[in-house]
């Protein structure tokens, strides 16, 4: 069996912005700030290597248990981000994908980020997928239900669910596979993240913080990925 080495969508876990900021001795929201400075650099880096989609786990469903400052600053970060990039991504054909509830979000930061999704709606160059106040369990459980609500409104029968028919109900629905999953500053757990999308995808967790985490660093994890025998459940080139 054949390496396949080709890489169409990267999710990452942006870990370490607190301790990189505490390390300075700088108060952790500046950790966010500058982690999401590195956002742009690193959708510049996929995409100069042929990725096709980037997966960011930006807030999750826990997170809502750290301070509220922390919270506000983040939210306010995200809001200069788009503020600040939004006509590059939409120009350079980027379409902005929101998986997680924004219910609960602020009322601002969800004006901001409901107008970059209505911008960028009908670009297909790149797909930007911004995980905010995500969960695995809850999408799959979102997921689950939508199902039930349309077998009993008929569209479906039980009989037709399929790995296929399942995936249409996540958020992901339009995106690529993932390839690979990038977790950054050491940590080597999945944080209830894309639980069911990273069935068959390749990890690789690297000690880098994510404030530092350039396309230097991406560039070496493209290398290692290259190097991986993807073999969905088949045998490897040595056996």
């Amino acid at each position: 069996m054949s390496k396949n080495n080709t890489c169409q969508h990267i999710a990452f876990i942006m870990d370490g912005n607190g301790r990189w900021a505490k390390r300075r001795n700088l108060p952790r929201h500046l950790g966010h700030k500058e982690g999401c400075l590195r956002v742009i650099e690193i959708y510049e880096g996929c995409r100069e290597n042929g990725i096709k989609a980037m997966s960011l786990y930006a807030f999750s469903t826990e997170n809502w248990s750290r301070p509220k400052s922390e919270i506000n600053h983040l939210f306010t970060y995200l809001e200069q981000f788009f503020k600040r990039e939004i006509d590059r991504l939409d120009k350079e054909g980027a379409r902005i994908i929101i998986s997680g509830d924004l219910s609960k979000i602020r009322e601002r930061t969800r004006k901001v980020i409901n107008d970059a999704v209505l911008r960028t709606k009908n670009n297909d160059e790149f797909y930007l997928n911004i995980c905010l106040n995500y969960g695995s369990r809850d999408e799959i459980i979102r997921a689950t239900k939508n199902f039930c609500l349309d077998v009993l409104n008929n569209k479906y029968r039980v009989e037709d669910l399929s790995e296929q028919l399942f995936s249409s109900y996540l958020y992901t629905a339009i995106l690529p596979p993932i390839d690979l999953l990038i977790r950054t500053s050491g940590e080597q757990r999945l944080s209830n993240y894309l639980l069911y999308q990273l069935a068959y995808s390749e990890f690789i967790f690297t000690p880098v913080a994510w404030p530092d985490f350039n396309k230097n660093e991406l560039k070496k994890c493209l290398e290692e990925y290259k190097n991986r025998d993807r073999r969905y459940g088949g045998l490897s080139n040595e056996e």
